[in-house]
């Protein structure tokens, strides 16, 4: 291991005061509409490229590049970076006009009374179909506006219900981001990383739904929100999840999601032959950020490893958190410190991989326990900040429509992140480890 050196970490913590300073400035200052998001976080990461490279002037410039080039063509990166292109391809074909057929069919057939509990489950389920909280909330607050406005659920509740369900989904979909970071950055198998996954989220769910149905009984119901719908489109998403859960490799399962996708919207008339390839285009451009911000990351990473920045990070962690437990929780207050400092999850796990996965060495963690915890922790952070995307794309839905609804009137109805955050913890400290034959 490199000697210890905090000073390395000096590109971190530039990146950390310029995002968060600059987000902070955009969003409460100059009032500037998702602030956060208007900051060029590729541009933020070039400047601690930058400060990297110019530290340690005992490394001249060409080996620092071959010492960037090593971090960058590994083949975990490699593999982020292409599944990553893979799913922006796949969601561009499929499209997003599922979300509301599946939206619109249960609450056609559920009684109005349980109408937040299915906005819950319809966003748990196009979120882990989707791979995208994001996309998630801008599909179905719409409609749990509607769903307020018809049957008199209050509009905090049925916001706060979409976001938690959303959340679910980003934590375990198969295409989500967070996934394909985590899996690919502690080197283990999806398949592997969802089944430890879900015993933590599932009963954090369950316990969400019970406390939704608690304070949906008290509410006077009006009429139900009734509007034609076309399941058809649902069956590539269904086909990718069955297919990562059976444990088929993710690029084949992507490859024959995108077939069956566009067969189907071709033939159902959904999108013209002739917008196909544009779509599949729109798609991978909406991954290019994700990926290039993998890839600087990548090299900043590599940088202060070969200073000595990681075991330094490493020494004090240990210090003050002892065991394998502490290890655990360690790993995730450390991504959660991340996610706050960038508000964006997925670069939390990306940036907290390479001193995580030196954790999970040290401490004996097992490669699916760590993107396990990396993932979840992220997610519960990422749905309760205010100036998370979710949560102020959640606002900007319902303000588009004429409601305006705050953050911290919200957060009282993040049911979900809470309870995820109490079954971390349980997980953490009182569960024991499953035994498991073959290493992952």
């Amino acid at each position: 291991m490199k000697q210890a050196n905090f000073k390395a970490l000096l590109p971190i913590g530039v990146f950390i005061v310029l995002y968060l300073g600059l987000g902070i400035l955009f969003e409460y200052v100059l009032k500037v509409p998702m602030g956060f998001y208007n900051i060029p976080i590729v541009v933020i990461f070039l400047i601690a490229l930058l400060v990297a490279c110019v530290q340690n002037p005992k490394l001249n410039f060409e080996d620092k590049l071959a010492v960037m080039a090593k971090g960058v063509g590994d083949k975990n990166i490699i593999t982020m970076v292409l599944i990553f292109l893979a799913a922006g391809i796949f969601v561009g074909v499929v499209g997003r006009s599922s979300a509301e057929s599946v939206a619109y069919c249960l609450l056609s057939m559920i009684p109005v009374r349980y109408a937040v509990l299915v906005l819950f489950a319809v966003s748990a389920f196009v979120s882990l179909a989707m791979g995208t909280s994001v996309g998630t909330i801008t599909l179905i607050v719409p409609i749990a506006v509607a769903v307020a406005n018809s049957s008199g659920f209050g509009i905090p509740l049925c916001v706060g219900s979409v976001v938690g369900g959303a959340m679910f989904g980003d934590n375990l979909s198969f295409i989500s981001d967070t996934t394909i970071a985590a899996c690919n950055g502690q080197g283990c198998a999806m398949k592997d990383k969802f089944r430890e996954n879900i015993w933590i989220a599932l009963p954090a769910a369950l316990a969400s739904l019970v406390i939704i149905l608690v304070k949906s009984l008290g509410a006077d119901v009006g009429e139900a929100v009734v509007k034609d719908y076309n399941l058809v489109q649902i069956i590539p998403y269904i086909l990718v999840l069955v297919g990562g859960i059976v444990g088929i490799n993710v690029f084949l399962v992507l490859l024959l999601g995108i077939a069956c996708g566009a067969i189907i919207m071709l033939v159902t008339g959904a999108t013209a032959a002739t917008d196909m390839l544009a779509n599949m285009g729109s798609g991978v451009s909406g991954m290019f950020e994700t990926s290039m911000v993998a890839v600087l990351v990548a090299a900043i990473c590599a940088l202060i490893g070969e200073y000595g920045g990681f075991a330094a990070l490493l020494s004090l962690i240990q210090n003050v958190f002892r065991g394998k437990k502490g290890g655990m929780l360690g790993m995730g207050l450390l991504v959660g410190a991340m996610d706050i400092a960038t508000a964006n999850n997925t670069v939390a796990i990306v940036m907290a991989n390479p001193i995580a996965k030196e954790m999970a060495d040290n401490y004996g963690i097992a490669p699916r326990k760590a993107a396990s915890i990396l993932d979840t922790f992220s997610c519960i952070f990422q749905g309760v900040i205010p100036y998370g995307a979710q949560m102020l794309v959640a606002i900007s839905a319902a303000a588009e429509l004429g409601y305006q609804v705050s953050a911290f009137q919200i957060i009282p109805h993040l049911t979900y992140p809470f309870m995820l955050l109490l079954s971390s913890l349980i997980f953490v400290f009182i569960i024991p480890e499953r035994k498991k034959s073959v290493a992952s």
